[in-house]
This record gives C-alpha cells, sequence and structure tokens, in this order.
C-alpha cells in the first residue's frame, strides 16, 4: 500500500518550461506543455499565497559539442536550441525570443530561484540541493516538461537527495504520451507520490 502523500514543507520545482520547448514552431516543442499552463498558474498562485519558495529549471546547452548532442542535434549550431543568449522567433509571438528564457505565461518574478542546468537533472553540477535545504525544504512538487527527460530525472535527485517528491500528473508534459504515462506510473511504484494539481492545492489548503 502506497504511503499517504506527504507535501511538508514544500517547494514548487518547475522544470524547462521554456520558449524553446513550449512555444509553437520551438525545435523541441512540446504541444502538451502550453495544456498544462493553466495548472502551472494555480499551483505558482498558490505557493506564492502560502509564501512557499518557488523554483524554476533551464535547460541550456553546451555551446560546444556534448555528448548530449547526439540525442538532441537540434541543439547544434545550425539551429542553437537552448543556447542562452539566442534569440528565435515563435509561430505564436510576434517579436524574438530569449530561446532559454521562461515562457512570459507564468514568469519568475524577483524573489523565485532560477536554477540553469547543462543536462537533465536540475541537481547534478547545482547548487539546487543546497538552496533547498538552507531554506528548510522538506519536499518538492514537480512540474514541466519533458516528463520522462528532464522531468523524471530531477524528481528521482530529488528522492535520493533525501527530498520528498511529487510529479504532477496533469501538469507535466511529453511528445511521447506511452513514456509520459510509463513514467507516472514507474515513479510512483518507488520513488515519490503522483499527484494532480488539485489534490496538491486542497492538501496545501488544509496544512
Amino acid at each position: 500500500m502506497a504511503p499517504l502523500l506527504d507535501i511538508g514543507n514544500p517547494a514548487l520545482l518547475i522544470v524547462d518550461m521554456q520558449n524553446d520547448f513550449v512555444r509553437s514552431g520551438a525545435p523541441l516543442e512540446v504541444p502538451d506543455a502550453r495544456a498544462t499552463i493553466k495548472q502551472h498558474q494555480s499551483l505558482i498562485s498558490a505557493f506564492r499565497t502560502a509564501r512557499r519558495p518557488i523554483f524554476y529549471t533551464k535547460f541550456l546547452s553546451t555551446p560546444y559539442r556534448s555528448l548530449l548532442w547526439n540525442w538532441s542535434p537540434e541543439c547544434e549550431e545550425d539551429t542553437k536550441c537552448c543556447w542562452k543568449g539566442h534569440y528565435r522567433r515563435f509561430e505564436d509571438r510576434n517579436e524574438p525570443l530569449e530561446c532559454t528564457d521562461i515562457i512570459s505565461e507564468i514568469y519568475p518574478e524577483s524573489d523565485d530561484y532560477i536554477i540553469e542546468k547543462f543536462g537533465y537533472g536540475a541537481f547534478h553540477g547545482t547548487a539546487l540541493a543546497d538552496m533547498l535545504h538552507a531554506l528548510d525544504v522538506e519536499s518538492v512538487v514537480v512540474t514541466g516538461t519533458v516528463t520522462q527527460i528532464c522531468v523524471e530525472e530531477t524528481a528521482r535527485e530529488a528522492f535520493h537527495h533525501g527530498f520528498k517528491a511529487t510529479m504532477i500528473s496533469d501538469a507535466v508534459s511529453s511528445f511521447a504520451p506511452h513514456l509520459h504515462a510509463a513514467t507516472l506510473e514507474n515513479f510512483a511504484m518507488k520513488f515519490g507520490w503522483v499527484a494532480t494539481t488539485e489534490e496538491v492545492l486542497v492538501q496545501m489548503k488544509d496544512a
């Protein structure tokens, strides 16, 4: 029997909701990510009201060839996907946007935290774990894109760093529905919790 959902002393961890993944026509577009914007807005509002920390992650491509380029050739110089400082035009916006920036619909505020990473997981090679410990965070509520890649890697890393991790099923997204579903099922079996936005909002109200 699975343990009861536990989001005590939580932080919201929003993974890679940036222009080069979410915007229409983006090089690594995840169309389903746009369907999670409303859920993100609700969670962000609840965490702000509760004065709980909000972390955004940004996936950055190295501006030199790395192993990751083998699986994401869009990161190469011809496209410069997720190159920090690179601007491109997207089908759903009139002006060029910085490709690694967080989408405007859920843009960070000045007291939010931004973690820049050069790989899939937000803990690897970053100060995220130390920052969470310094804020006395005990659990992380994980949202964003892509479910089976950066979201899963980040949530598993949270587990291994001793944080109670919950993936939000209707606030994560993928370009592969079968991998999305398999990831959520597997994560709930051994690593943490899977819950809906509404379930987390209710628990936060009752806390």
